[in-house]
């Protein structure tokens, strides 16, 4: 996986991502972060964006996520965006090292399958974002709102 980009390809990430950050900040009085997601996109993307200072960043799979951890710098904080499957939350939990955020659980289980692993790799627990279905909608995943403590 190369991490080997442009001079053109780094000054348009560049420049989106700094538009998008002043927005982020201007709209939330700085209190909220960008996260830069590279779905499907190089690795060589991301280190474009982390030589300029952003270290946050978002993945929608598992694979990909362990990939692109494995060749881009250690401090980048890794978030986790797309529906986790149980089977994978194992996987999620002892690969990355420096895992941030899982964003989008939507059971106790698979909160208390992730940080388990974490604690038996001795690694730090992760934040997790709990996934509320607010409509009580069947087809919806996520915790009802009345089981949330």
């Amino acid at each position: 996986m190369s991490l080997e980009y442009t001079k053109e390809r780094a000054e348009e990430l560049i420049s989106n991502a700094n538009t998008i950050s002043e927005s982020v900040k201007s709209l939330s009085n700085g209190e909220a972060r960008l996260v830069c997601v590279s779905k499907l996109k190089p690795a060589s993307d991301i280190q474009a964006l982390y030589d300029v200072g952003y270290r946050h960043f978002g993945e929608n799979y598992v694979q990909e996520l362990i990939e692109k951890s494995q060749v881009l710098p250690k401090d980048i904080q890794w978030h986790f965006i797309g529906g986790l499957q149980t089977n994978k939350c194992k996987e999620l939990a002892k690969h990355i090292d420096n895992l941030y955020a899982v964003e989008t659980i939507d059971t106790e289980k698979k909160a208390k399958k992730l940080n388990d692993v974490r604690a038996t790799e001795d690694k730090p627990i992760v934040n997790i974002y709990i996934q509320v279905n607010t409509s009580g909608e069947e087809q919806k995943s996520g915790v009802n709102p009345e089981d949330l403590n």
